[in-house]
């Protein structure tokens, strides 16, 4: 029996899109998070940003952070991925939370917030941030903190980390 399949450019436009963010975490000695109040939502955030078409999420990171908060270190290990369910009008996604390393209060306090998406850059501890943050980034940010302890890359489901795949 001959398979019904439809043509190539039907079948392509067909495929599910998934919206991507990239971020970095940069923490300190004690484990404060780099944490940035945005001028245009109300939740603070990691540094980073929407993947553009045919960019890869490593690529994001490094240029969301180069833009906003002008670091241009080598990005370290691939601590996150974390599903995110669609929500009223977004759609579902994938986010990528990278390894960006220790920084100091001093290296913090000499940022400079570059592309006016930004109002103000943090080091706080994760506890004392998340009733400022969406509760999905508060969950992926204490499993990207367990992955740079050493624990290895964590999958999430809207911020909760699986257990089992």
């Amino acid at each position: 029996m001959p398979l019904d399949l439809k043509p190539f450019d039907e079948y392509v436009s067909s495929l599910p899109r998934k919206r991507m963010s990239a971020g970095v975490l940069y923490r300190d000695q004690d484990d404060r998070i780099l944490l940035v109040e945005t001028t245009y939502k109300e939740h603070w955030d990691i540094p980073g940003g929407v993947v553009n078409e045919n960019e890869a999420p490593w690529d994001t990171a490094v240029r969301e952070v180069r833009e906003e908060i002008g670091i241009t270190r080598p990005l370290g290990a691939l601590l996150v991925i974390d599903h995110v369910h669609a929500v009223d009008r977004m759609p579902e996604g994938l986010a990528f939370i990278f390894d960006g390393g220790t920084i100091t209060e001093h290296e913090v306090s000499g940022l400079q917030l570059r592309d006016g998406e930004l109002r103000a850059a943090f080091l706080l501890p994760l506890a004392d941030a998340r009733s400022r943050m969406k509760p999905a980034l508060a969950g992926r940010l204490e499993a990207a903190l367990t992955a740079a302890r050493g624990k290895g890359l964590v999958f999430c489901d809207d911020g909760t980390p699986r257990t089992e795949l």
